[in-house]
C-alpha cells in the first residue's frame, strides 16, 4: 500500500503555526496518509455544510421534490413582497445553488445571525433587494443554501438532518450529527454541521466515486459532474486554488473541487489523481494558508 510522507506538510504547519487539527488523505480507495496532532473529535464544518446541502438537493431532485429550473417564488410566494421586483421573479433555484441570486448584499453570515431581530429568516431574505439579474453576478451569500435547505425540509416534512440520515449519513456509516438551527427550529443548511475529519472525508469519497458507495448509486453521476464543474466565476480565489464556483462546491485547477468551511475546513476531491484530502483546522486568521499549504506540499505527492 502506498504511503505518503507528510514531512513537508508538517514542517510548513509548524513553521507557519497553522492550527491544523487533523488531515486524511485517500488515494485509490486506501488511506495513504493521516495527520492527527490532537485527538479526533467532531467540530463545526462551517460552510463545508453547504456541500452536504448540495447533496441533499441531489436526493430531492432525484425524488421529484423540485427542479433547479423552478423559480424561487413558485415555492416561497407567501414570503415575497406584495409587488416583487422583476429580478426576484426571475430568480431560480439554480441561482441559489451557484451563489448568483443577485442580492444587494450577503445575508445570514456568521457574525450577523446572533444580532438578527427578525426570526423568520425566509421572509427576511425574500424581502431583501435583488439588484442584479440572477445568474449574472457571483456573491458569496448564506441566503441561497439556507433557502434550499428550508425547501427540502418543507417538501420532505422533516429536518434536513433527518432527511439525510437514511439517504446519506447511514449509508456512509456516519452517526447522527448535530447542526445549527434557525430561530424557528429549521436546520441551517449553510453552516454548523458537526463532523470529524474522517466523516468529512467520506463526502469527498462519495463524490470521487461519482456518487456511488459500495454497490449503491446514492446520487446520480450526472449530479457529481455538475456539482464539481465551474458554473460561475467567483470574486475570490486565484489560479492556485481556483476561482470558480459549482453547486455549493468551490472548483479548483485540474478538475478538482472542494467543500470549504471557515477557519480551514476543506474536503478536496481530485478525480484525476483518484484522491481525496480532508482537513479540519481552527485557523482564525488567514485560513487559506492551510489550503495553500496542502496544495503545495500534499497534492504534488499524489
Amino acid at each position: 500500500m502506498k504511503s505518503l510522507d507528510l514531512t513537508s506538510f508538517m514542517a510548513a504547519v509548524e513553521a507557519e503555526r497553522l492550527a491544523v487539527r487533523g488531515m486524511r488523505v485517500y488515494q485509490n480507495g486506501e488511506l495513504v496518509a493521516s495527520y492527527q496532532p490532537e485527538p479526533e473529535q467532531r467540530q463545526n464544518q462551517y460552510s463545508g455544510t453547504k456541500s452536504f446541502t448540495s447533496t441533499a438537493c441531489a436526493f430531492a431532485i432525484q425524488e421529484g421534490l423540485f427542479s433547479l429550473e423552478d423559480h424561487v417564488l413558485e415555492h416561497f410566494a407567501a414570503y415575497a413582497p406584495e409587488k416583487p421586483s422583476e429580478n426576484l421573479k426571475k430568480m431560480k433555484l439554480r441561482h441559489l445553488i451557484t451563489m448568483s441570486m443577485g442580492f444587494e448584499k450577503p445575508m445570514l453570515m456568521g457574525a450577523m445571525r446572533p444580532k438578527m431581530v427578525e426570526k423568520d429568516w425566509v421572509k427576511f431574505v425574500l424581502n431583501a433587494n435583488v439588484v442584479h439579474e440572477p445568474g449574472t453576478v457571483f456573491q458569496y451569500n448564506n441566503a441561497g443554501p439556507y433557502l434550499l435547505g428550508i425547501l427540502i425540509q418543507r417538501k420532505a416534512g422533516m429536518s434536513l438532518v433527518d432527511y439525510l440520515m437514511p439517504r446519506l449519513f447511514e449509508p456512509l456509516g456516519i452517526e447522527r450529527p448535530e447542526c445549527e438551527n434557525d430561530p424557528l427550529g429549521n436546520t441551517f443548511g449553510a453552516g454548523g454541521l458537526q463532523l470529524n475529519v474522517s466523516e468529512f472525508a467520506k463526502l469527498g469519497l462519495l463524490y470521487l466515486q461519482k456518487g456511488k458507495w459500495n454497490d449503491s448509486q446514492l446520487i446520480p453521476e450526472s449530479w457529481v459532474a455538475e456539482a464539481g464543474k465551474p458554473q460561475i466565476l467567483a470574486d475570490e480565489g486565484d489560479e492556485e486554488i481556483g476561482h470558480y464556483y459549482g453547486y455549493l462546491f468551490w472548483t479548483m485547477p485540474d478538475g478538482a473541487f472542494r467543500a470549504d468551511g471557515k477557519y480551514g475546513q476543506y474536503c478536496i476531491v481530485l478525480p484525476r489523481k483518484n484522491a481525496v484530502v480532508a482537513i479540519n483546522s481552527m485557523q482564525l486568521e488567514n485560513e487559506k494558508k492551510v489550503l495553500r499549504t496542502a496544495v503545495r506540499t500534499v497534492l504534488p505527492l499524489l
